[in-house]
């Protein structure tokens, strides 16, 4: 009687690691290209705004745009919700019309997706970045599922469970092996976007549920360097500066860190833990043979507690994506979109077989 073939082992954290504790991770940041270049640009938060702009033109020539003279760039998401509940009906049509449009095309990503191989027999797809957090994202994720329903594409989509904002925080906990989070109350993360950057104090609650279904953001810190002139050097200053603070308050507040920081980072990410590419909207170039995020970290916070501290980065769509591990225990491959600056995607396969439901 032949052997069973042993599962890869994923005992230690490593960086942009195919093999971890739950999952493989089959692919991320997949980039498919068509005539018009990469088709995730086409279901991106920036692309919405083009769409809104697309069907504000007709009524811009009439002398009728709801927004006035406002550039569309300026326009808020939830100023754009409000006219779906109370807007006049021309206003209330044009985000509906890119609403629509959107929801075309990240269905045509979708199939566009499905159809290579590593994400063959994919039956779950959760939508998060920070436009799945607002109405309109909400809306045109539904769409999207009704429109695959309607060419008998067996997937389901589904709304990450956690705030966006926090889940690619919270998601860092899954990088770690089981044993490696016994005994402690937190790790740090980071999550780092074309936009912003995060950190927070990752609250485990390994009491309450062992699969982190119960962990929560405990603390954290946002900073929007997209909205500042800043090098890479200045970035990383400030991310370090970030961390510390959140040392800071975890010791005053009595919350005892695993020796871990978890990253989640835009891009390629290689085992040394540097970017091979995909972090051009980064402040600076990220993508140097010379810069290595996880080296600088570890340089300037040596310790956690008493002992050395250790990073572990990967990209960020992975990061988001892991947060929903205590949701997909029935399935065996699930993927991931997120829908930010850009549109970032994973797909993994589960490690142990799905759980039966009666």
């Amino acid at each position: 009687m032949a052997k069973e073939e042993a599962l890869p082992q994923a005992d230690l954290p490593g960086h942009g690691a195919d093999v971890l504790p739950s999952v493989t991770v089959d692919s991320y940041n997949i980039e498919i290209e068509d005539q018009d270049g990469f088709i995730g640009d086409k279901a991106s938060r920036s692309a919405f705004m083009e769409y809104v702009d697309k069907w504000r033109k007709p009524l811009r020539e009439l002398g009728e745009d709801p927004f006035g003279d406002k550039p569309t760039e300026e326009l808020s998401k939830k100023k754009l919700a409000d006219l779906l509940a109370t807007g006049e009906p021309e206003a209330a049509g044009l985000v509906l019309s890119a609403i629509e449009e959107f929801a075309q095309q990240l269905a045509f990503v979708i199939r566009r997706y499905l159809r290579t191989k590593e994400w063959r027999d994919t039956e779950c797809v959760s939508i998060g970045g920070g436009f799945r957090g607002s109405r309109l994202g909400e809306l045109a994720v539904a769409r999207a599922a009704l429109l695959l329903r309607a060419e008998d594409i067996d997937i389901d989509l589904e709304l990450i469970r956690h705030d966006p904002d926090q889940a690619g925080l919270i998601g860092a906990a899954h990088l770690l092996p089981p044993w490696m989070l016994k005994g402690h109350d937190g790790i740090l993360a980071v999550d780092i976007g074309g936009t912003n950057f995060r950190t927070g104090v990752v609250e485990l609650n390994l009491g309450k549920s062992a699969d982190l279904a119960k962990a929560k953001v405990a603390k954290s810190e946002l900073w929007r360097h997209g909205d500042e002139e800043v090098d890479r050097e200045g970035a990383t200053d400030r991310l370090t500066e970030m961390l510390q603070d959140l040392l800071s308050w975890s010791r005053k507040n009595k919350i005892e860190l695993a020796p871990v920081i978890g990253i989640g980072c835009p891009g390629i990410i290689e085992d040394d833990g540097s970017i091979d590419r995909g972090g051009q909207n980064l402040p600076g170039n990220w993508e140097s043979s010379r810069f290595n995020l996880p080296q600088i970290i570890r340089e300037n916070i040596e310790q956690i507690g008493d002992s050395e501290t250790m990073i572990v980065i990967h990209n960020d769509a992975v990061v988001q994506g892991l947060s929903e591990l205590p949701y997909m225990k029935d399935r065996s491959h699930w993927g991931i979109l997120t829908v930010g600056t850009g549109l970032g995607n994973a797909r993994f396969t589960n490690r142990k077989a799905p759980k039966k439901t009666k």
